[in-house]
This record gives C-alpha cells, sequence and structure tokens, in this order.
C-alpha cells in the first residue's frame, strides 16, 4: 500500500493546541497528540471567538420554553446569538475537511451528553442536548468522520472514525484525477466497503457501472454519497467473517486440510467474541504474503489507516469482537 492520505480535521483548540479553556488550562490528549504527524489540524475555540476570553466565567444552556440558549449564570449574559452566528459563519468557510473532533460535553463543542439546565441558579440538569456549536458541526457535516475526544478512548468508536476519516481523506485525495482514479479507490477499497456495507457496495459497484448513462460529475457526486453513507455503521461480527471468507476462496486451493480447518476454527472463535478479529486478518494477510497475491495485499482492509496509531494496549480492550 502505498502512502495514506491526510485528513484534514477541524478541532476543538483546548484539546493540545492552546490553553483556551474557561479557566485557562489546556487538556492534554494522547489521540490527538498521536494523531499530529498524520493529520493536519485546524484548532478553533468557538467561546473564544465570540469574545468571552480567556480565563472566563462558565457558560451553560438553559432551557427556556421549546429553546436552548447559552446563558453565563454569574453575569447573566445570554450569548446564544452570537454562538449560533459564529457558527454559521464558521461552518460556512469549512472546505476540503474530512473530520471533526470536538471536546466532549462541552456547552459549545458537545456533541451529546451535553448538560442542560432550567434555569442559571444552582440545580441538577434536567437533560442533555448537543452545544451549540457541536451541533451545528452534527447538522452540516455528518457525512464525515466527526468524534469527541472522550468518546475515543474507546477502540471500537476510534477504529471506526480513524477507518472512516482516512479513508475519506484518500478520496478526496483522488477526486480531483478523475474516474480512473476513482475507480481505482474502488478497487483497493473493495474489501473495506464490503466489510461495512455489502448492499451499499453494490449500489456504489452500479454508480461505476453507469459513468456513461449519468455523466462524470454526477457519478462523481453519487459515488462520495454513498460512501459517506456507508460508514454510518460499524461493520459487523457477521461481515468481517464473509470478507475473510472471500478472501479466503483465492487461497484455499493452495492449502491443506490443516490450514483450512484451523482457518475456519479461527472464525468461530470471532463469531463467539473469543478472538479478535485481527488474528484472521493477519493470518489471511500471511497467505498473501506467501502467494504473491498482489492484489490483495493492496486492499485497505488489511490497514485503513497508519498502523502506528493502533495501540498494544488496546488489544481486546472495548473491542466489538
Amino acid at each position: 500500500m502505498g502512502a495514506y492520505a491526510r485528513p484534514k480535521v477541524v478541532v476543538s483548540k483546548c484539546l493540545e493546541f492552546d490553553a483556551c479553556r474557561y479557566n485557562g488550562d489546556v487538556i492534554y490528549n494522547d489521540v490527538i497528540k498521536k494523531l499530529m504527524e498524520y493529520v493536519d489540524f485546524v484548532p478553533v475555540c468557538p467561546e473564544v471567538e465570540i469574545g468571552l476570553g480567556t480565563p472566563r466565567e462558565t457558560i451553560r444552556i438553559v432551557k427556556k420554553e421549546d429553546q436552548h440558549l447559552l446563558v453565563q449564570p454569574s453575569t447573566g449574559r445570554d450569548v446564544t446569538k452570537e454562538m449560533r452566528l459564529f457558527s454559521e459563519s464558521y461552518l460556512a468557510g469549512v472546505q476540503d475537511t474530512d473530520g471533526f473532533i470536538l471536546k466532549t460535553r462541552s456547552p459549545s463543542c458537545g456533541l451529546k451528553e451535553v448538560k442542560v439546565y432550567a434555569s442559571t441558579e444552582k440545580g441538577p440538569a434536567i437533560g442533555h442536548a448537543s452545544g451549540l456549536f457541536g451541533g451545528k458541526v452534527a447538522e452540516l457535516f455528518s457525512h464525515l468522520a466527526v468524534e469527541e475526544e472522550g468518546r475515543l478512548n474507546n477502540f471500537t468508536i476510534r477504529d471506526r472514525f480513524y477507518t472512516k476519516l482516512f479513508t475519506l481523506a484518500s478520496f478526496r485525495r483522488v477526486m480531483p484525477n478523475g474516474l480512473e482514479a476513482i475507480k481505482d479507490f474502488h478497487r483497493k477499497n473493495q474489501y473495506l466497503l464490503m466489510a461495512y456495507s455489502n448492499p451499499t457496495l453494490k449500489v456504489m459497484n452500479r454508480i461505476l457501472r453507469n459513468i456513461e448513462k449519468n455523466g462524470e460529475e454526477m457519478t462523481v457526486k453519487l459515488y462520495a454519497k454513498s460512501l459517506s453513507k456507508l460508514f454510518n455503521r460499524t461493520s459487523r461480527n457477521d461481515s468481517n467473517r464473509n470478507v475473510a471468507k472471500e478472501i479466503f476462496k483465492k487461497f484455499e486451493m493452495k492449502l491443506s486440510a490443516k490450514e483450512i480447518a484451523f482457518f475456519e476454527e479461527l472464525l468461530d472463535k470471532y463469531a463467539a467474541k473469543k478472538e479478535a478479529f485481527s488474528s484472521i486478518t493477519t493470518l489471511l494477510k500471511s497467505y498473501a504474503i506467501r502467494f504473491e497475491e498482489h492484489d490483495v495485499l493492496q486492499q485497505t482492509f488489511f490497514a485503513p489507516y497508519p498502523e502506528i496509531l493502533l495501540e498494544i494496549s488496546d488489544s481486546g480492550k472495548g473491542r466489538d469482537y
């Protein structure tokens, strides 16, 4: 496989980039720190951008009738309008971006689980919602890789995020090179796409077969839309097994009965969540090397993002296998 495309990611500035939290702190984050070598980050702090300063009095979401207002309890200042105007203006200018990593539970940046209060007075939260900036991101950019930094501590969520992020970045890189480059992208991602959604893969196959009918511009749009839709769900246990079986067919006639039985045993253990899927992909990759199946070795299915981003400590932790 060639070099990975370098994703462009909008990130909450308080995460590793600047001491701009309400209390003047910066939040150190190992995931973002490790990504810096492979990602072009665009840091932003919506609260600073609307003039709240650092350090600053905290803000919270207050429910008033059917509206969520962004209010500073200590001063009574309502910054809802300023935050909405900034969010719309800033996000309207976001281009050539592959994803977002936003601050968990922030009343401005949070994507979910942000506390909502009944008033500015002390008291328990009455519910949860998205922050005003984060909610706008979710509304406009759900087709991109969008996550909160806290959720990225979970291996399964992080793996899905990285896969979507680097695949979208790769597609964005090849788009200007025309349909032949997109077809090559499709071939190299065939098994990865199949693992996420075989029905969507079939739709994408049809799109590429109907270039003469739809024209190049429409074909690219339809393909991009399907690619984004495909990552709305994670790859499932049964889908991964089906892809593994499909790849295994290329080697089956060259293997001994004991080797075939061992592969089937691994599949059964994975189905029962007693074996990591990486054991199966490692075995398949070893067969591809052994039998010089170069087309298989080019498949992003084996490493959709830089392997160095995986932690040894991730082995089994939070994994859905």
